[in-house]
C-alpha cells in the first residue's frame, strides 16, 4: 500500500520527516523516498529501494545532507515516490497512496489530449505520480485538479504536493485512507498513520475529512476545499490487519479495536455453545494476537504464545510477487516454542484467511510438533473479493482466494450469484463452505467472525466502512 509524512516548520524539519517516514514502513516493502525544499537549496530529492534494507538505514546519509523547512516523505509498494513534476502550476513534488486501476486508459486519453509523453519505469508503466501530475495540470489551479484527477480516477487517491510555498495535503474522496494532521509550537505535520508524529511532540490537530484538501505551512492550516464526511468509506481492513497497533482511524485505535473483536468472538462461540475446550488461545503474529488476546479475555481460557514471529524477516507474507515465496515466507518466519504445542489443545485466532498458505504451513507444523488439536477463529468474514480501492488484499484472479476456490468447485460460474450466502456461516452455504475450509487446512475447527460482529467491533456506522473484499458492495 504505502504511507506519506509531511512537515512545515518555522525550523529545518528533515529529522522530522525521516522519522516520521520510517513509522510507515509497516506499509510497504519496495521504495522510500524524500523531498524538501529551502531557499537556498531549492528542491532536493532522494529516492531509494528498501527491499532488502529497511528506510531508516538507507536514508541516514540523506538527512545529514538534505536541508529544508519543508518536506515530505513517502514509503511505497508501487511506485518511486516522490517524484517532480513541471508543468502550467510551477514546479513541485508529488507522492500519492491508493490504485489507479484505469492508469493506462486515463494514459492514453491524456496522449490523445495533447500531453507529450510520460516518464516510464523499469517495468513499463507510468509513475503513478506522473499520471497524477499530468491530470491536475489538466485545470488551472491545485483544488480544480485535484478534484479532477479524483474523479477522473477509477480506485482510491490519497497525495501531498510540496512547492516552495507550502504543503498541500487531500484525501481520497471516500476517504478510504487517513489523512492526520498534527500540530506543534513550531509548526504542523501530516501523516497516513496518526503514532507517527507522537514522538516527535506533534499533537493530533484534526483528521481530514473524505475528500478534504488543504494548505499546509509553518502559520497554519488552510482548508482549501471542504470534504464530505457522510460520503466516508474508511477501509475496515485496516483494523483488522493492516494498520499498526497504536494508530487511530477516525478515532477508533487499531489494538483497542482488535481486542473488541475478539471479545466479540468469544461471545458469539460462547452464546452458540461452541467455545472448544483447549489449553490455550493463541494469535498468530502479529496482527492475529491482539484479536487473540480479546477472545482469551472474554473465554477465560489463558493465552499463550507457541509461536513467536521473528521480526527481521518479512514482514508480511503475501508481499513477496510470487506464490513459491510468498509459501517460504509464511515457514520461514513463525519460530515455534515446543513446550506450549507438544501435547496441547489449541485455538487460534488470525487476522484472516486470504489464500489459506500460511494458514496451512502452521496448522501441519502444530501437528507434525505433537499438537492434540488445533481449532482457529477468522477475524473477519471470508474474504470474497480482491480489493479493487487500494494495493493490498489483491490478487490476479479471485480464484486464488480460498474462499472463492471452493465456491468455484461447489457450484462453477453460477457461485457469483450466491456469495453473500457463502460469506455468512449461518446459512446452508455459508456452513458448508466454512466446514470444507475446516478440512482442507486440517482443523479441529473452524469460526468466522460475523459482518456484524466486525462493524461492531469498529464501533462506526456500517455505512461509513468499506466491506467490498467481504460483502461485495461499494
Amino acid at each position: 500500500m504505502g504511507g506519506f509524512f509531511g512537515a512545515a516548520s518555522k525550523n529545518d524539519c528533515i529529522t522530522d520527516v525521516f522519522f516520521g517516514t520510517d513509522y510507515h514502513s509497516h506499509l510497504g516493502t519496495r521504495r522510500g523516498g524524500m523531498t524538501s525544499y529551502s531557499e537556498d537549496r531549492g528542491f532536493q530529492r532522494s529516492i531509494h529501494s528498501i527491499e532488502n534494507s529497511p528506510f531508516r538505514t538507507k536514508f541516514e546519509d540523506d538527512v545529514i545532507n538534505m536541508r529544508g523547512k519543508l518536506c515530505i516523505g513517502c514509503i511505497s509498494d508501487t511506485d518511486p515516490q516522490p517524484i517532480m513534476v513541471r508543468s502550467k502550476l510551477g514546479l513541485y513534488a508529488i507522492c500519492s497512496i491508493g490504485i489507479i486501476r484505469n492508469a493506462e486508459a486515463l494514459t492514453d486519453e491524456l496522449l490523445q489530449n495533447g500531453c507529450a509523453n510520460f516518464e516510464t519505469m523499469s517495468s513499463g508503466n507510468i509513475n503513478s505520480g506522473d499520471l497524477i501530475g499530468a491530470l491536475i495540470a489538466q485545470k488551472n489551479n491545485f483544488v480544480e485538479g485535484i478534484r479532477y484527477a479524483q474523479e477522473k480516477i477509477e480506485g482510491t487517491m490519497s497525495l501531498i504536493i510540496l512547492t516552495k510555498d507550502g504543503i498541500i495535503a487531500a484525501r481520497d474522496k471516500y476517504g478510504r485512507l487517513p489523512v492526520v494532521i498534527g500540530k506543534r509550537v513550531d509548526g504542523y505535520c501530516l501523516s497516513t498513520e496518526s503514532f507517527a508524529f507522537q514522538k516527535l511532540g506533534y499533537e493530533t490537530y484534526k483528521e481530514l475529512a473524505a475528500g478534504e484538501i488543504i494548505k499546509m505551512t509553518s502559520d497554519g492550516i488552510e482548508i482549501l476545499a471542504e470534504g464530505d464526511p457522510s460520503q466516508m468509506k474508511m477501509c475496515t481492513f485496516l483494523w483488522t490487519y493492516y494498520g499498526y497497533p497504536t494508530a487511530c482511524y477516525e478515532g477508533v485505535n487499531v489494538e483497542v479495536m482488535r481486542t473488541r473483536n475478539g471479545e466479540i468472538m468469544a461471545e458469539n462461540d460462547i452464546a452458540a455453545g461452541r467455545l472448544p475446550d483447549v489449553d490455550y488461545i493463541c494469535g498468530v503474529p502479529d496482527s492475529g494476537t491482539p484479536h487473540a488476546i480479546g477472545y482469551a479475555n472474554r473465554s477465560g481460557i489463558p493465552f499463550a504464545r507457541p509461536f513467536i514471529k521473528y521480526t527481521p524477516t518479512w514482514p508480511r507474507s503475501f508481499m513477496p510477487a510470487s506464490q513459491s515465496m510468498r509459501n517460504k515466507v509464511a515457514k520461514m518466519k513463525l519460530i515455534p516454542v515446543h513446550e506450549l504445542i507438544e501435547g496441547k489443545k489449541l485455538l487460534f485466532v488470525d487476522d484472516s484467511i486470504v489464500r489459506g498458505t500460511q494458514m496451512r504451513e502452521t496448522v501441519e507444523f502444530l501437528y507434525a510438533n505433537g499438537a492434540k488439536e488445533v481449532h482457529m477463529r477468522s477475524a473477519c468474514p471470508p474474504i470474497m473479493y480482491s480489493c479493487k480501492y487500494l494495493n493490498f488484499s489483491r490478487s490476479h484472479s479471485e480464484l486464488e482466494l480460498i474462499a472463492r476456490q471452493i465456491i468455484d468447485e461447489f457450484e462453477g460460474e453460477e457461485g457469483v450469484k450466491y456469495l453473500a450466502e457463502y460469506s455468512d456461516s449461518s446459512t446452508v452455504r455459508g456452513g458448508k463452505l466454512r466446514d470444507e475450509i475446516c478440512r482442507r487446512l486440517k482443523l479441529t475447527s473452524l469460526e468466522f467472525q460475523t459482518l456484524p460482529g466486525k462493524v461492531k467491533a469498529v464501533g462506526l456506522p456500517e455505512c461509513n466502512l468499506c466491506t467490498y473484499c467481504w460483502s461485495g458492495k461499494e
